[in-house]
């Protein structure tokens, strides 16, 4: 009997070992490889779009949505689309905007990343006097958690004439708070070229917070304000485009 119950022993054992041993020399699952691109979705709405802190939809909501590209090289495309009124309020016959742009993204250092590329703004059919139709070439430098770009347009700026040349320099950062929330303050000014567009440039400023609830879903408010002249940047009504105000925003990536 005693010598039945050891050579249990023995058998459990030496299965417990064997068990062991198998599960130890099993190879770890291999890692999915990185897909070759990616391609993604967005749509969303805000209270007041707002576009280097002036709004381009009279104070008002507008609708949204985007889609991009982005390979594993660094190369991406894009483009994006916004209701707008401010082409009307100038005179023009279009409500929507059509952004399309594409660029490449890279790494000089750990942590040091920059960013090169180019941006059209498209207002079909605005009609205006000057086409606000804008090319812009860009180009960003990140550091950790700030990130400095400038904007060179090559044609005319927005519908100024003669405006070629003009610039946009911003620099801006972004703070994990934790819990999905994010903290983005931004600083930029908006140098408008040409004779006697002197008075449309102007500075802007703001400080975002954004809650992501995960599975693609985020709400965010932005606080934002310019010095803006008004003789230059107002609505129908008589208010400033660039007055301080809050857009809360809600968007959807998938």
């Amino acid at each position: 009997m005693k010598h039945k119950v050891r050579s249990s022993l023995y058998l459990a054992c030496l299965l417990g070992s064997s068990l062991a041993a198998a599960q130890t020399a099993a190879p770890a699952a291999p890692a999915a490889p990185e897909p070759d691109y990616t391609l993604s979705y967005n749509v969303g709405v805000v209270t007041d779009y707002r576009y280097r802190g002036l709004s381009q939809s009279r104070l008002g909501p507008a609708a949204q949505a985007g889609v991009d590209f982005a390979a594993k090289n660094g190369i991406y495309l894009g483009a994006w689309t916004s209701t707008i009124k401010w082409i009307k309020d100038a005179g023009g016959k279009d409500d929507f905007e059509l952004d399309l742009y594409g660029g490449y993204k890279g790494e000089i250092a750990k942590d040091v990343s920059y960013d090169l590329g180019l941006l059209t703004y498209q207002y079909p059919g605005n009609n205006l006097a000057v086409s606000a139709n804008t090319t812009e070439l860009y180009g960003a430098l990140t550091y950790g958690l700030v990130t400095a770009k400038y904007s060179h347009s090559v044609s005319n700026l927005f519908g100024f004439a003669a405006s070629k040349n003009s610039g946009y320099l911003e620099a801006a950062a972004s703070f994990d708070l934790g819990s999905g929330v994010s903290l983005a303050p931004h600083l930029g000014h908006q140098k408008v070229a040409g004779a006697g567009n002197g008075a449309a440039s102007y500075t802007d400023y703001s400080l975002g917070v954004t809650k992501d609830y995960g599975n693609g879903l985020a709400i965010s408010a932005t606080l934002l304000g310019t010095n803006a002249n008004k003789a230059v940047y107002y609505t129908p009504a008589g208010k400033s485009t660039g007055k301080t105000g809050l857009s809360l925003g809600l968007k959807y990536s998938f």
